[in-house]
């Protein structure tokens, strides 16, 4: 099974600049859709923004223009480079990943979370 390690969470000032990773690591015949999610207090998880093994990204209304996800196949690992943070972005920021586990089964795997808290 895949396990999800994220990092680079922290305080920043509004207006200031993150980046977060995630790397995979553990069996799997195959990673394919990666992504970030966010969830702030009181409210649900949602999608910030995914790229697929290909390539193709999408993402959040909320955060287009300012945030940009890529991926390095090689190294099983999926960036969130997010510019001009606003008090709104704070939130728990969790990595995940579509995979094909060995026995061709789907399965969807979650990482721990990282914490971004912006300061207004």
């Amino acid at each position: 099974q895949v396990q999800l390690v994220e990092s680079g969470g922290g305080l920043v000032q509004a207006g200031g600049s993150l980046r977060l990773s995630c790397a995979a690591s553990g069996s799997a015949f195959s990673i394919n859709t990666m992504g970030w999610y966010r969830q702030a207090p009181g409210k649900q998880r949602e999608l910030v923004a995914t790229i697929a093994s290909g390539g193709r990204t999408n993402y959040a209304d909320s955060v287009k223009g300012r945030f940009a996800i890529s991926r390095d196949n090689a190294k099983n690992t999926v960036y969130l480079q997010m510019n001009s943070l606003q008090p709104e972005d704070a939130a728990v920021y969790y990595c995940n990943a579509l995979t094909i586990t060995p026995a061709w089964k789907s399965l969807e795997v979650w990482g721990q979370g990282t914490l971004v808290t912006v300061s207004s």
